[in-house]
């Protein structure tokens, strides 16, 4: 597929969702619109357009290439299997207290529960880490897409991500979330039929019915599960669980973005129907993703293609677009595409509309009622969203200054660490109701906090023989947090509503 060929898809893609947005915004724009889609969204939309926001394109292209390393294999289903077991505590636990609340950004509770140190705390934790996480995935995506079309005309990184940043602001600065609920959708679409007619692909290239496939990959040296073996390994069954729950109650229970699209719905029981609907829904998709990932090994190998390498390291993330772009036809290229993109901006709308909302709520107050489409309130909004755009362009860019990969992925992890705070906060403000906590203190917690974590995580196998930490590392954090909250806390002198 030529680099022509790629840049008039993606025009194409983007003209399809400008279309969209004008059409969904052009009758109201306003901020009850833009914060919560008028709270009228339809469930099932949101249950599937999340899918897109919950698997960015570092997924996409990750997940697949991970799946050739002996120790990881199908690994990533046994943390596929705590978010799953994390999204029903959310729907059974969580999603109750917002509604009950009738909050338009979940920091609100912190507020009422804690008191309004703790309460910005809490937001500007969101803020950074959303800001970090989303950036570095918008980054992988676009140095694949710079790699196979921009450096062929020439293009510098700088202004491939401007471009891509300024396409993304185009369509969801006037309808928000409103507009997001139902491009995402259509985003969904495109992501899942990837998934789907790739390995409908690949299985007719290695000449494989459907059964065949599921057979060849069963018995593949890349189809190892579970991992039982060796508990001091970051691969062992019960830490990937764990970490599951906790990453997935933090990072989405816990997280404005995913957690902003549930509150759009009308009811309660409509937003718990979309959330186990889409429990659902990523379960399978991910079962898919590791086979798409063991079949295009099992491609590589029968056609004697390498992991392509990149500054002299083998780059696992390029396989998937290596042999998608090069070796599948036209068609499974223009798939590829669609997947990887609709991945990519999903999660990037989605990011950028919930972090003006948080925002625009949590700091500026414009929730209130005389605020919500008041034109100036409105242009003020505008501008929040510019300046969020423009704040990730320049991380992405530094991350590319970085050039280097482990520091890259050490600042991926640290932002991490920050949603381990959160799950302390909202641990001791629903389980201590007898106690509050020294408001001006907190942020010192959630300071020190991930920086114990930092520390254990970096010599773990000098501290606890051998002993390395995963993704349960969220679980230490937010105990660490617990702990710090009692120390600084103090007998609350009313019953606690909340």
């Amino acid at each position: 597929m030529s680099p022509f060929a790629i840049l008039s898809l993606i025009i194409i893609y983007f003209g399809l969702l400008f279309i969209i947005s004008h059409f969904v915004s052009r009758k109201d724009s306003g901020n009850e619109a833009f914060f919560k889609a008028n709270k009228n969204s339809k469930w099932y939309l949101v249950a599937f357009g999340m899918i897109g926001t919950a698997l960015s394109g570092v997924t996409f292209i990750s997940v697949p290439g991970e799946v050739g390393n002996p120790d990881l294999q199908f690994k990533y289903f046994q943390f596929v299997l705590g978010n799953a077991i994390g999204f029903l505590i959310i729907a059974k636990v969580l999603l109750p207290l917002y509604y009950r609340m009738n909050l338009t950004s979940i920091y609100g509770y912190i507020e009422q529960r804690l008191g309004i140190v703790s309460y910005k705390t809490a937001a500007s934790i969101f803020l950074i880490s959303r800001t970090i996480g989303s950036a570095f995935r918008l980054y992988l995506v676009v140095i694949v897409l710079q790699r196979y079309v921009f450096d062929y005309y020439k293009i510098p990184f700088a202004l491939t991500v401007l471009i891509s940043l300024a396409l993304i602001f185009a369509y969801t600065y006037r309808g928000g979330l409103k507009t997001i609920i139902i491009t995402d959708t259509l985003q969904t679409f495109f992501l899942v039929s990837s998934v789907f007619l790739t390995i409908i692909f690949i299985c007719k290239s290695l000449d494989l019915s459907f059964l065949q496939a599921f057979e060849t990959v069963k018995e593949s040296q890349y189809s190892k599960v579970f991992f039982f073996e060796d508990f001091l390994k970051g691969n062992y069954f019960w830490k990937q669980v764990l970490g599951g729950i906790f990453v997935t109650i933090a990072m989405v229970g816990l997280d404005q973005d995913l957690m902003q699209k549930n509150l759009s719905c009308a009811t309660i029981g409509e937003a718990q129907k979309n959330m186990f609907t889409f429990t659902g829904i990523f379960v399978i998709i991910n079962i898919f993703f590791l086979s798409v990932g063991a079949l295009l090994y099992l491609f590589a190998e029968k056609n004697g293609i390498q992991v392509p390498v990149v500054d002299g390291v083998a780059r696992t993330d390029f396989l998937f677009p290596e042999i998608a772009l090069k070796s599948l036809g036209l068609i499974p290229a223009i798939v590829f595409l669609l997947g990887l993109t609709a991945a990519t901006f999903a999660t990037t709308d989605s990011a950028l509309t919930a972090l003006t909302t948080s925002f625009c709520v949590d700091f500026l107050g414009m929730d209130k009622s005389e605020n919500l489409n008041s034109p100036n309130i409105v242009r003020k909004r505008h501008a929040v969203h510019l300046g969020f755009s423009l704040l990730m362009f320049l991380v992405i860019v530094f991350f590319n200054a970085v050039n280097d990969a482990s520091v890259v992925k050490m600042i991926f992890k640290i932002a991490s660490y920050t949603y381990g705070p959160l799950l302390g906060l909202y641990a001791f403000g629903l389980f201590v109701k007898s106690k509050t906590v020294n408001d001006k203190l907190v942020p010192l917690i959630c300071v020190i906090s991930p920086a114990i974590c930092f520390f254990i995580s970096t010599y773990s196998t000098d501290l606890f023989g051998d002993y390395v930490f995963d993704n349960e590392l969220i679980i230490v954090n937010g105990l660490i947090t617990f702990i710090g909250l009692f120390l600084i806390s103090k007998p609350a002198t009313g019953q606690t509503k909340f």
